[in-house]
């Protein structure tokens, strides 16, 4: 009887030592970038230098996540002045008018160990549309600076211009259908 309680003791105090942490990114470690084919024959890479994302898990492999990822649209940045200014205008990302860019996930399903489909929905220019990305939950370590556990992660895919109705103007001969998204993150656990 004492070994089945301390068992189960040992077994509660697990659960409870994962149930519900909350992470957030650091941004110092932190990168969400795009590429997309210019002209059919170029790529152009940018970033959102400004963004917020939150991870809320009971699961230590991160199975179970939920991802909360808020965008400053004004942030981007391709490394040409006149290009990020465009893009700023109401031609493009219309910052006055959409100020963030949103993801909620609605799911996460196990492909393999670590690696994952996240499942949700993005919001860009007010419309939303699900979406599926595939992320490597890279592993959890004590950061030896701030001692505290961080997680890493990796996230890859595709998103449709033509899905948010985003830039009809440019053509596909102008500008690709597709967006390759390519983000990595350092978070910290808050809680």
């Amino acid at each position: 009887m004492k070994k089945t309680f301390i068992l189960f003791a040992i077994a509660l105090l697990s659960t409870a030592a994962f149930a519900q942490t909350t992470w957030k990114n650091d941004p110092m470690h932190s990168k969400l970038g795009f590429t997309i084919t210019h002209l059919m024959v170029s790529d152009v890479d940018g970033i959102f230098k400004d963004f917020t994302c939150t991870i809320v898990a009971s699961k230590p492999d991160f199975s179970d996540a939920k991802f909360q990822l808020t965008i400053n649209t004004a942030s981007i940045n391709t490394d040409v002045d006149y290009r990020d200014k465009d893009l700023k205008s109401a031609n493009y990302f219309d910052v006055a008018t959409y100020p963030t860019i949103t993801f909620n996930s609605t799911g996460v399903s196990t492909v393999s160990t670590n690696h994952y489909k996240l499942n949700g929905n993005l919001t860009l220019k007010g419309v939303t549309k699900p979406v599926t990305m595939d992320l490597w939950y890279r592993g959890t370590i004590i950061n030896p600076m701030s001692k505290k556990d961080d997680a890493g992660f990796k996230l890859t895919g595709v998103i449709k211009r033509s899905d948010f109705n985003f830039a009809s103007q440019a053509g596909t001969s102008m500008l690709s259908d597709e967006i390759i998204i390519n983000a990595n993150g350092e978070f910290a656990k808050v809680q």
